[in-house]
């Protein structure tokens, strides 16, 4: 299938209009933090300094801008634009979703102005929209190719397929792992708190831990799977799965470097020492399934060749004289609708 121009600049002007939205957001806190390294320092560590009034952006924020920066830049030309429009649209979804009752959520009282969560709810509502909109322009733009031989989809080539499984598929075994010990050690009602944000302490546009965990896994699953079996989507679902895994390894990195954690591992607690390892460790998945998926993949064409078969070459078996070979014409029948060989004798050649 191939994806329709005006799907295309649907696409385009979508993820524009909710990249101009998070970064009005991220320029709104950098006037509040006085400058980007105080604005970086509060999303890698939100509890080393109190802001009034306290910024409203996460990490996440800075991965969804970075998706549809990209997006935005390269839906217009990529063989892939359909599934990356899918994924940007399924992500929005994923991640803005909670902002639907967490805005609404008792410990908003009084700690943010009410005009500035009511702002935050109508943008929440609006990104909502406009992720649903990505998701059926991804779905109804696609048509059948025009051309015989027209430009498709490219599929992840068996090494890139081996190692994003690898990576994302361990990722996410690691970041379920963590859910699965949150939710053994809180409790129920603890963590179901924690996966829907209800009673968390975070930034106002943020997105509960659980959630944003469990959403990370899902992506990193699925596209893992994806890879395995060389599918189309995977190579940018599998670039948005490692986009959040950058956005949670690097600002722990950061902090592991500011306060010299790296050097002093063994004077950790156990659960922030594996917690920091976890993190630096799907750092470095991401990392590798992002430049992994990034290179172009091998790209089919319509009516291609089945393996064995050459252009002007003859099968071996069914068409020992090349009838149908020949360069588009369909295959079988004589006069004009054959190739280019010559008709077969209907027999040996005289003896003289």
């Amino acid at each position: 299938m191939t994806f329709t121009r005006g799907a295309r600049i649907t696409g385009v002007v979508l993820c524009a209009a909710l990249a101009v939205v998070v970064t009005a957001w991220i320029v709104r806190d950098l006037r509040v933090t006085n400058g980007p390294l105080a604005l970086w320092w509060h999303w890698a560590d939100p509890g080393a300094a109190a802001v009034a009034p306290p910024p409203v952006t996460t990490p996440a924020d800075l991965v969804l801008l970075a998706v549809y920066a990209v997006v935005a830049v390269t839906a217009g030309r990529s063989a892939v634009a359909a599934s990356a429009i899918f994924a940007t649209g399924l992500l929005t979804v994923a991640v803005r979703l909670p902002q639907l009752w967490v805005l609404g959520s008792s410990w908003t009282d009084g700690r943010v102005p009410d005009g500035l969560r009511t702002r935050a709810l109508y943008c929440a509502v609006g990104a909502l929209g406009a992720g649903v909109l990505l998701l059926v322009t991804a779905a109804a733009g696609r048509r059948a190719p025009g051309a015989a031989y027209g430009r498709t989809p490219t599929r992840p080539t068996q090494g890139v397929s081996v190692a994003a499984f690898l990576l994302l598929g361990s990722a996410a075994g690691v970041w379920a792992a963590w859910e699965v010990h949150w939710g053994l050690r809180l409790g129920l009602r603890a963590y179901l708190d924690r996966l829907t944000g209800e009673s968390a302490l975070m930034p106002l546009l943020g997105t509960p831990p659980g959630w944003l965990n469990v959403v990370t896994v899902l992506l990193c699953l699925v596209a893992a799977v994806g890879a395995l079996f060389h599918t189309p989507f995977s190579r940018p679902l599998g670039m948005t799965a490692a986009a959040l895994l950058l956005g949670a390894g690097v600002p722990a990195l950061a902090t592991a470097l500011r306060y010299d954690r790296l050097t002093h591992l063994g004077a950790l607690p156990a659960v922030e020492l594996l917690t920091l390892v976890s993190l630096l460790l799907g750092l470095c998945a991401g990392c590798g399934a992002l430049a992994a998926l990034a290179r172009e993949g091998e790209e089919e064409t319509p009516g291609a060749r089945p393996p064995g078969a050459a252009w002007g070459r003859p099968e071996r078996y069914g068409d020992p004289y090349g009838y149908g070979q020949g360069y588009g014409h369909p295959a079988g029948g004589g006069g004009s609708g054959g190739g280019f060989a010559p008709p077969p004798s209907s027999g040996p050649p005289p003896r003289r």
